[in-house]
């Protein structure tokens, strides 16, 4: 609403600083927005200056404190990631115009590379758009790719110069890229997570027939729906909020009793009801629509995780 309301030219400008899924959610936010009276635009403009009345002019421009802040509020190993991530996608040029790529066309991009290349491009790439690209790339291609991702421990700054710079010739950007802590376990996990359930399961068996031992190691990274049992009662209700009742009503058609119990007791009692008889009265849905559905709501609770608004796994205990 406070885009729409400061004009186009001013709008773009602010756009430009934001990362493709931001400028595409709040694109699609905009676009669903109706009957905007003067009042509802005036109280956004209010609480935007008494936001902006609260900031300062400090003017930090030190990679040092960055990496200082964040390292104290993560832990060294989460926050080298973190850390990497933010201060590749401000320097490179090349890499990151692969963010605002449709997934086809970056599959048509990377498939003649070298797999350890595809695996580390992919390791850049958000789980999601990760996950649709490999699903673009060969069958063949698909397992040795993400276990290259699993197995990958680091990249060399000459290496990722040099890839940044291929990247560059190809998409008109320039090479100029910190080193970066990329890959993983965890990212090959999450990168399976998004991905269709027939081709995940699919590599997966063709992961594990190849390194047992690996298949385990991101079969237990891996979160699946009924994984959502775990997180605490405030974490439910917050995700809750976040889930559109069509997409819940689907996703838990397939779901079990214990995961059904835990949603209609995060919800008000007439809610629960209500939900519960429309879970009687719906029609029979096809396996891959309840499994889509469920994979949406594992993508938001990741989201909100990686906001810190939940914790996966229900936290740490109490002592």
């Amino acid at each position: 609403m406070f885009l729409l309301a400061v004009g186009q030219e001013r709008a773009a400008t602010v756009l430009t600083h934001m990362g493709p899924k931001e400028v595409q959610q709040i694109g699609a936010a905009m676009v669903e927005l109706r009957n905007i009276t003067a009042d509802m635009v005036d109280d956004v403009m209010e609480k935007f200056i008494a936001s902006i009345r609260n900031q300062t002019a400090l003017g930090i421009d030190s990679d040092e404190y960055i990496r200082n802040m964040l390292t104290k509020a993560l832990g060294a190993d989460k926050a080298s990631t973190v850390i990497d991530r933010i201060l590749l996608g401000r320097n490179s040029k090349g890499l990151e115009q692969l963010k605002w790529m449709d997934p086809r066309s970056i599959a048509d991009l990377i498939r003649p590379e070298h797999p350890q290349i595809i695996a580390i491009i992919m390791a850049l790439l958000d789980s999601d758009q990760a996950a649709e690209t490999l699903s673009y790339l060969p069958e063949r291609m698909r397992s040795d790719v993400i276990m290259r991702i699993a197995t990958l421990q680091g990249v060399q700054p000459s290496a990722l110069m040099e890839l940044d710079d291929i990247m560059d010739k190809q998409l008109s950007g320039n090479a100029n890229v910190k080193s970066s802590t990329l890959g993983g376990i965890e990212t090959a996990a999450n990168i399976l997570n998004v991905l269709d359930s027939a081709i995940e399961a699919s590599i997966m068996d063709q992961i594990t027939e190849a390194n047992s031992e690996l298949g385990q190691k991101i079969q237990d990274k891996m979160f699946v729906f009924e994984d959502l049992a775990r997180i605490d009662d405030r974490g439910i209700q917050t995700l809750l909020r976040e889930v559109s009742t069509d997409s819940l009503l689907l996703a838990l058609r397939g779901a079990d009793d214990e995961m059904k119990q835990k949603i209609f007791g995060n919800m008000s009692r007439r809610a629960a009801e209500m939900l519960r008889d429309d879970l009687e009265a719906a029609a029979p849905a096809r396996l891959s629509e309840v499994e889509a559905a469920q994979k949406d709501i594992l993508s938001i609770a990741r989201r909100l995780a990686d906001a810190g608004e939940i914790q996966l796994g229900g936290g740490d205990e109490l002592i």
